[in-house]
């Protein structure tokens, strides 16, 4: 990674296969049961592809000032171990990002790893480390494989 470029990954393991983790990151709208930017905007407004899952699904949202305005699609789907997502924010900050989620399984449990990349545009390589996007994000994939984590592991424990 250069000075021009940002790398944000974290990883969690999941109770539960592969199969049962895939759903929930390859179909755009299931991502309301865990991203970790639901409710920044009980106004939200959001726009799904027809199909809502699949390379080639996009969503674009516009809201507040918190949850901003971008468009996401689904540029690569490997089943049960990958998802790729090309992610566009638009407002408050221009920028574009590679996202991928990769899902290594291990009997019945799960390592999945949350990763986005892109350039850091002269502006936040100036603001340093107030503009630093794993601390700016880091938290919040945390908090939304948290999320993802026990929303594929309640059909489990049910």
């Amino acid at each position: 990674m250069s000075a021009n470029e940002y790398t944000v990954e974290r990883t969690t393991t999941i109770d539960a296969p592969a199969s049962a983790v895939y759903p929930h990151l390859v179909d755009l709208e299931a991502w309301q049961g865990w991203s970790p930017w639901e409710g920044l905007d009980p106004d939200l407004r959001r726009d799904y592809s027809t199909p809502s899952s699949g390379v080639g699904a996009t969503y674009a949202w516009e809201g507040n000032r918190k949850a901003g305005k971008g468009r996401m699609e689904i540029t690569g789907a490997t089943e049960p171990t990958e998802v790729a997502v090309d992610l566009v924010f638009m407002a408050p900050f221009k920028n574009a990002s590679k996202v991928t989620f990769t899902l290594v399984p291990t009997g019945d449990t799960t390592a999945v790893t949350w990763s986005m990349r892109g350039p850091r545009p002269l502006l936040m390589r100036l603001a340093g480390p107030l503009l630093n996007m794993d601390k700016l994000v880091g938290k919040d994939f945390e908090k939304g494989l948290a999320a993802l984590r026990s929303l594929a592991e309640a059909p489990a424990r049910a």
